[in-house]
């Protein structure tokens, strides 16, 4: 029996509750993992509430991410054996796995070795987030020395993550943030620039720090009406890449820099490069080499026990983190 966070309503984080459930063998191609460590995302905060882009089926359960070690294995599973410390990237849907558990299966192609270097929960904290800015920036960004980013809710882990990668290919961090309340703590964090969307004039600050050359790429959850501003501070040939839709607002998009500019807008997500055989062996060897090497560090902002999954989950819902929000089991 393994104890598992589950619910059985969509609701405030008060519908989440500890049950015993049986823990079947792993199927073919399946991994068995004793958690240490869960990641916390927003996505499950949106499947809790009803609100993703699938409905839960209940009783459900849910978590993309976590690490942990290998208990027993399916077969067909090769690359691991009993005693491995590995992580989980997620590239399965809640209705197929979940994490938020004490032993919980994964699909092989899930499930990475991590360095030695790294603690529970250091691992635990990276791979969404630094596999998830990989792909906006390295395979779909293409960011290179020099180019100017502009990065959208810098605070949030992936943000944090961003802040990284884009440091390693030689370019200037423009960080966006609602004040410059957190501003001081994304320079500490290796950003350049910090902007306001609140209290600048966005589209005005983008180009005096560009020197008038304006933004190659833009790295953005948010969206909204807000998304014009940037736009319209863009480079020629810039590339606009949204991975999220916090604002709730339909993206703003003014045709004519578009236009004239031969800008790119696209949405990414993560599924692009972690449900890929070859995209998410790149974005897996690019995300050890560089948190072997230290180069890429993960944040950690707050760890809580598994019993207060809840408080947890309130938690995310107050936007206070600064990085990765943790519960160890």
């Amino acid at each position: 029996m393994s104890k598992q966070i589950q619910f059985t309503q969509t609701g405030s984080p008060d519908v989440l509750h500890i049950v015993d459930v049986p823990v079947a063998a792993p199927k073919a191609n399946e991994v068995q993992i004793q958690m240490q460590a869960l990641g916390l995302n927003r996505a499950e905060m949106m499947y809790r509430e009803g609100a993703y882009v699938i409905e839960p089926v209940f009783p459900a359960t849910m978590g993309y991410e976590g690490a942990g070690v290998v208990t027993a294995i399916g077969d067909g599973v090769s690359e691991f054996k009993i005693g491995d410390k590995v992580s989980v990237i997620p590239s399965f849907m809640f209705t197929e796995y979940g994490t938020y558990g004490e032993v919980v299966n994964m699909p092989a192609h899930a499930v990475v070795k991590h360095p030695d270097n790294l603690t529970m929960e250091q691992a635990a904290a990276s791979w969404m987030m630094f596999v998830t800015a990989y792909g906006g920036l390295i395979e779909f960004g293409k960011v290179q020395k020099g180019d100017f980013v502009v990065l959208g809710g810098a605070t949030s882990s992936v943000g944090l993550a961003a802040i990284q990668i884009a440091k390693m290919k030689g370019a200037t961090v423009i960080a966006l943030s609602r004040s410059h309340a957190k501003g001081d703590v994304l320079l500490e964090k290796g950003a350049d620039f910090v902007v306001a969307t609140q209290e600048d004039d966005v589209s005005a600050k983008l180009w005096e720090i560009t020197g008038g050359k304006g933004v190659n790429v833009v790295f953005d959850p948010v969206g909204g009406k807000e998304a014009a501003k940037i736009i319209n501070a863009m480079a020629q040939d810039g590339k606009y890449i949204i991975y999220g839709a916090l604002s709730h607002d339909d993206i703003a998009v003014p045709v004519f820099p578009i236009l004239s500019k031969h800008l790119t807008v696209r949405g990414y997500e993560l599924f692009e490069i972690t449900t890929v055989p070859e995209k998410l062996a790149q974005a897996k060897k690019f995300v050890f080499d560089g948190l072997a090497s230290g180069q890429l560090q993960p944040e950690i902002d707050k760890i809580f026990a598994f019993d207060d999954i809840a408080d947890a989950h309130r938690y995310m819902e107050s936007n206070a983190q600064i990085g990765k929000i943790l519960v160890r089991l």
